[in-house]
């Protein structure tokens, strides 16, 4: 079946981009290659990941946590990325709640970027189907992107907390089985974007069967180059907010 067709993102004038996803590592499934050609121009881009991804691994979750913090501080290394922050709400019993929300709102007004990036909350996406955290993670972003830009909800943020609300001009979605845009990632983008996901060699490990992060990134974005019409490519599902 032919990939569908796609236009270039308009990313040339992104400042500032946050990452909200649920885990260690789901950005480095494909993602981080696009965040690797942004920072090369100097966009500053930040994780927000909402748990340590303690359930992940057969080991004890306080070891693994540790681990998994450790390799993900390695991966954003690899693309450039200096701020990341791990939340502590449970992995692989996530929630979909308005303490969510509120912590990923708080992390938008603080933060202040310009573009928000999330994961699929559909049940199947483009791997097959979703993870429950995973899923509870983007739909609660897409939320709190509203939310951070609203003054009557979660008011105690600017009254208690000194945070304005700001309003994101663009939520980028990635894993969507509708993509609107790509960013071409051909040439070193698609090798740092590699290079992070070998970062994560612990967690990888664990896995049975995991193909290789060069097999798979290299893979999925020569996919998605040829809906773009380039050599590797990270597709999204791209809302314009403003």
């Amino acid at each position: 079946m032919d990939e569908p067709k796609v236009d270039l993102l308009p990313d040339e004038d992104f400042r500032r981009v946050l990452c909200v996803v649920a885990h260690p590592d789901d950005v480095e499934y494909g993602t981080s290659a696009a965040v690797a050609r942004w920072t090369s121009r100097g966009v500053e881009v930040a994780y927000l990941l909402l748990t340590g991804g303690e359930a992940g691994m057969q080991r004890p979750p306080e070891e693994t946590r540790v681990l998994r913090a450790g390799e993900q501080r390695a991966a954003c290394d690899a693309v450039g990325v200096r701020a990341l922050t791990v939340l502590d709400h449970p992995d692989g019993m996530l929630v979909y709640s308005l303490d969510l929300r509120r912590d990923i709102a708080r992390e938008i007004r603080r933060f202040r970027p310009d573009v928000v990036v999330t994961g699929s909350w559909d049940v199947e996406f483009v791997a097959g189907l979703n993870q429950a955290d995973h899923r509870a993670a983007g739909l609660a972003c897409a939320d709190a992107v509203r939310d951070a830009d609203n003054t009557w909800v979660f008011p105690e943020l600017a009254a208690q907390e000194g945070l304005a609300k700001w309003g994101a001009t663009w939520l980028l979605v990635s894993g969507d089985n509708r993509p609107t845009h790509g960013v071409d990632v051909s040439g070193e983008p698609v090798e740092r974007g590699i290079a992070s996901l070998e970062a994560h060699a612990g967690y990888l490990g664990d896995l049975s069967g995991h193909p290789s992060p060069r097999e798979l990134i290299g893979g999925v974005t020569a996919a998605a180059g040829r809906a773009l019409g380039v050599a590797n490519a990270v597709l999204f599902r791209a809302y314009r907010l403003r």
